[in-house]
């Protein structure tokens, strides 16, 4: 399975699997389907209408054609870098440099797909994909950005999710209510990289980064325990807001 490692913009390296040539064939079909359905819905919807092909028909056509045009650059921006078809195999773009990819990211990905997908017929996108090896059509090489799975690979009992503590409970770190749902989620991804790498390194240079941000020194020689305490503290501070 290839991965891809990305620095995040708190300066933590993740590692996440690349999407598969096969996976993102399988999601351009889908969307090329409903692509090719909506066309069909709205040819048959005019042919029955009281239209005539003169010039205010042509530019009803272009209005009504417009979302096929943009298809892929609207669903990108709006569903967090996914197409209906991404969203169905559990792929998603991401930028390489970790920040959350950019408009002109994706504008530069949906331009290069006149010459990656229409004019080649898909098979210079097949290709490069293909041989590239961080899966990336051309328009992925120029926007700096790639497609990596989203589904995760553990089950649910080795999910890292922390119950709410019991109500006589005392919060080890009190200043981790100062960060986001967001970083929490990044803790908590950064436990399930290293329980799937055996990279401690990883917890130990996010234990660092946290420490920093929050002003505070762990009271625990394992970053690892440290990481967990923290979720902990952060279920059973916002529990009761």
């Amino acid at each position: 399975m290839a991965v891809i490692s990305i620095t995040t913009t708190q300066n933590i390296g993740l590692e996440y699997d690349l999407a598969s040539l096969g996976e993102r064939m399988v999601a351009a079909i889908i969307d090329l389907v409903i692509i090719i359905g909506y066309i069909i819905v709205i040819n048959l919807f005019i042919s029955l209408g009281p239209l005539t092909f003169d010039n205010f028909t042509w530019i009803i056509y272009f209005i009504i054609f417009l979302p096929v045009n943009f298809y892929s650059l609207l669903n990108e921006i709006f569903l967090n870098g996914q197409s209906v078809g991404k969203r169905v195999m559990g792929i998603k773009v991401v930028s390489l440099n970790g920040k959350q990819p950019s408009f002109g990211q994706y504008l530069i990905r949906w331009l290069f797909r006149l010459v990656d997908i229409w004019i080649s017929f898909f098979v210079l996108a097949v290709i490069v994909v293909a041989i590239t090896e961080k899966h990336q059509r051309l328009g992925d090489i120029v926007a700096g950005t790639t497609l990596v799975k989203t589904r995760p690979r553990t089950t649910v009992q080795q999910t890292l999710y922390m119950p709410v503590a019991e109500s006589n409970y005392i919060a080890n770190y009190p200043e981790v209510i100062q960060l986001s749902d967001s970083d929490m989620q990044l803790v908590k991804e950064v436990l399930i990289s290293v329980q799937k790498s055996g990279n401690n390194l990883l917890a130990y240079q996010t234990m660092e980064k946290i420490e920093s941000v929050l002003n505070i020194k762990s009271r625990h020689e394992d970053p690892i325990n440290f990481l967990y305490a923290l979720l902990s503290d952060y279920n059973h501070l916002t529990s009761k807001m």
